[in-house]
């Protein structure tokens, strides 16, 4: 059950739902799509039921609007989001060891997709000159 909170302003260090939309970049349908398949629950909650966003819910939002570029499925941010969540300090050898492999791997991943993105961007760039030209 989520913590309830009468704190709904920047001054506390929360926010409402419009003022973490304005503040990413992303639309409210999209932010509330994040909450209801979990990539980004609302941990509190005013006594009216409306949601509210601390600092953390700020960055976690950040980090999955840098992984969707990249193709990310949901379940792959999630399990990102985990891996990036646990701190080094908790792991053990073996665990740690499990959680640098996977980390490496999307890390791998991020980077192929940048270098294909790019690739993309330089042919629309000699695309957009060549049509430059012409008009």
């Amino acid at each position: 059950m989520a913590a309830r909170t009468t704190g709904t302003s920047t001054g506390t260090g929360t926010m409402h739902i419009g003022e973490l939309a304005e503040r990413t970049g992303l639309s409210l349908r999209t932010i509330r799509h994040y909450d209801d398949v979990g990539l980004l629950p609302a941990t509190l909650r005013t006594d009216g039921g409306f949601r509210v966003f601390s600092k953390d819910d700020f960055e976690r939002l950040m980090v999955i609007k840098q992984m969707k570029p990249l193709g990310f499925s949901l379940e792959e941010m999630a399990t990102l989001l985990d891996l990036l969540g646990v701190p080094d300090s908790t792991a053990t050898e073996d665990s740690g060891m499990e959680r640098s492999a996977a980390l490496s791997e999307f890390l791998e991943r991020a980077v192929h997709q940048r270098a294909k993105m790019a690739r993309n961007l330089g042919q629309a760039d000699e695309f957009i000159e060549r049509l430059s030209g012409r008009a």
